[in-house]
């Protein structure tokens, strides 16, 4: 098993919570479907709950291509995505914009990690919003 696997079948054994880099953080699944393989992903990520919704980040650790998940869920944003315990289908919609900055600032603000990201790269690092369906 890989790096996500194994935060993933601990996030499913333990109700949304994991250790180690994630503990105490918010988590989510975010299954998407690969653009060329068509082949089912699960990507975890860290989310904000802000305004009562939920924004995830495509920061990559700040590398200067986006995520898969990302380039996936564009393509075809109707997914599903697991908190806690429970499977929310969503529709992925980016956020640009003002917008977009106040919400990567609120992001920095509880995860300072993510303004390292932010240095690393020349690309701007998107949120998307997952509006439930």
């Amino acid at each position: 098993m890989g790096f996500n696997d194994d935060i993933i079948a601990e996030f499913r054994a333990n109700d949304g919570k994991v250790g180690g880099n994630f503990e105490g953080a918010p988590l989510l699944l975010l299954h998407h479907k690969g653009i060329k393989s068509g082949k089912e992903y699960v990507a975890p990520l860290v989310y904000l709950e802000a305004d009562g919704k939920r924004y995830i980040f495509g920061s990559y650790a700040g590398a200067d291509i986006d995520p898969q998940w990302y380039k996936n869920i564009k393509a075809a944003p109707s997914t599903t995505i697991e908190v806690g315990t429970e499977t929310v289908p969503v529709t992925a919609t980016e956020v640009t914009g003002a917008e977009r900055d106040r919400l990567f600032a609120a992001q920095v603000a509880v995860m300072p990690g993510f303004a390292d990201y932010e240095k690393k790269t020349s690309r701007v690092i998107p949120v998307v919003e997952l509006v439930p369906a």
